[in-house]
Order: C-alpha cells, then sequence, then structure tokens
C-alpha cells in the first residue's frame, strides 16, 4: 500500500504499510552511497515487524531524485536535517514518526533530534552512525574510492542511482575534505529529548564504538545499544533479523510508553 506521493520537491519517495492516519510512520534516512532502492526489501520487513508505516526518500543526488545543487561539505548533514527532512515529512503527511537513519543518515536524524523542536519525531533509530570523523574511517573511505574509480563500484551504483558520479563524487569528497578531519557534532546529542536505539556492528570499517558510546555518555533521554559481533557497516542487512528485531522490541517499548495516559498527543 503505497500512501505517500512518489515526489516531494523533486525527490523520490517511498511509501509502505499504514498511511500516518492510521499509524505512526519510521522515516528511513539512507547512508552516504543509499537511495530508496538499496533499503531493498527491508522497509517491507519493518512493516510486518511493527505494524508501523514506512517512509523513504532519496536525497537530491542519489537514487532517481534532482541532482544536488548544494554546497558538498558537512554543512550539507545540518541542511538536510533543518529543511529537507521537515519538508519531505509536510508533504508526505507524517504525524507521528520515528527516525531511522543509517550511517550519513544517522547523522541526520541525530542532528534534526538535537537541533530542530519537531513534535513529530518520538524516537531515534541510528544503524551505524557518525558524529565525528576518525582516522580509521577515513582510511576506509579512501579505499572505497579507489574501488570506485578501479573497480566495479561505479556500475553497481549505476543501478540505484542516476548519476553514480554525483552520488559518489558528493560521498567522498564530503568525508575526504581536509577540512572534515576535524568535524564533530557530538553535540547535538545533548539536546536529544526523545528516546534513541543505537546499533552497530563492531566489525564496521567506517566508524568505532565510539559513537555508541557518545550517544551514551551524552544524551539526556534513554539510550539503547546494540553491539553485533562480526558485523560490518549494514547490519540491516548483514544481520537482518537481529537488527529488525531490535527495531521492533524498540518500537513496541515506545508505543507503549505512548499510550500511557498523560503522554503527548
Amino acid at each position: 500500500m503505497t500512501w505517500a506521493p512518489e515526489r516531494i520537491d523533486g525527490l523520490e519517495v517511498a511509501a509502505w504499510g499504514p498511511p500516518p492516519a492510521q499509524a505512526p510512520t519510521l522515516v528511513l534516512l539512507h547512508e552516504g552511497l543509499g537511495s530508496v532502492g538499496l533499503w531493498r526489501d527491508w522497509p517491507d520487513a519493518l512493516v510486518a515487524a511493527t505494524g508501523l508505516g514506512a517512509l523513504a526518500y532519496s536525497r537530491a543526488g542519489h537514487g532517481r531524485s534532482v541532482p544536488h545543487d548544494g554546497p558538498r561539505d558537512a554543512s550539507r548533514f545540518e541542511a538536510e536535517a533543518a529543511r529537507v527532512l521537515p519538508a519531505v515529512l509536510d508533504g508526505a503527511g507524517v504525524g507521528r514518526c520515528i527516525l531511522l537513519g543509517h550511517s550519513d543518515g544517522a547523522t541526520i536524524a541525530a542532528l534534526h533530534a538535537g537541533r530542530v523542536a519537531d513534535p513529530r519525531v518520538r524516537g531515534l533509530i541510528l544503524v551505524a552512525p557518525h558524529f565525528f570523523a576518525e582516522p580509521e574511517g577515513l582510511s576506509a573511505i579512501a579505499a572505497t574510492k579507489r574501488a570506485f574509480d578501479g573497480g566495479d563500484l561505479r556500475s553497481r551504483m549505476a543501478k540505484h542511482h542516476d548519476d553514480p558520479d554525483a552520488a559518489f563524487g558528493g560521498w567522498a569528497g564530503t568525508w575526504l575534505d581536509p577540512a572534515f578531519a576535524d568535524w564533530d557534532v557530538t553535540d547535538a546529542i545533548d539536546h536529544w529529548r526523545i528516546p534513541a536505539l543505537v546499533i552497530q556492528g563492531d566489525a564496521d570499517p567506517y566508524g568505532s564504538l565510539a559513537h555508541l558510546e557518545a550517544t551514551e555518555a551524552r544524551s539526556y533521554a534513554p539510550v539503547e545499544r546494540l553491539v553485533l559481533p562480526g558485523v560490518g557497516h549494514a547490519p540491516h542487512h548483514e544481520a537482518r533479523d537481529a537488527t529488525t528485531g531490535a527495531v521492533a522490541a524498540f518500537c513496541a517499548r515506545l508505543m507503549a510508553m505512548e499510550a500511557r495516559p498523560g503522554a503527548p498527543a
């Protein structure tokens, strides 16, 4: 059942499960090389496991969305969190929702929760989040760039992106800019006032468990964490059952809290 428009402000959009009038919505925010299509069939599994609706969109320059015409630096995360994400929620008619972000998408979700007063957002699910740059992660991105320049990554990305060069260049160009080595947005965590679930594989080449430790140390609101042994950067694909189960359990607890007398409408 598709309930959202197929495009909002030129961005590719997809929806699954019950519409906002019937249930809260899981809003899926993709990774740096992701798109609507690269969630594969996980949104269907999430709807089945949680009973919630799901909404995903491809950021500008990704998937079948319009090209990205803004800055290619860390400020793009801030702009996405402050302006684009709220516009997509408005355009799709989303009410109560839980932001579920992967990698760069998790950063955007975290920034939105910390810096935008949006009463619609009732919880955060952050999969392999980034709050600061780490030398090991930057080295892994440089290796991925070499695979794009000399391997088959470009052709594989072309199946999911209208312009794979722009999608890849925007991601790698942001992270490999020398100025990005000092990037740090952990202060956004200080302002969370909603529960969060953070998930990461302990074999993730792009980020260490320090990001999860930062959420636990700095969040005023409750934080649950799941560390998956031997899992890399995509827990929802590499350890799908465990990740889906954790998401479903978190959503069930959150919905039970929402149902208590006196909870926000």
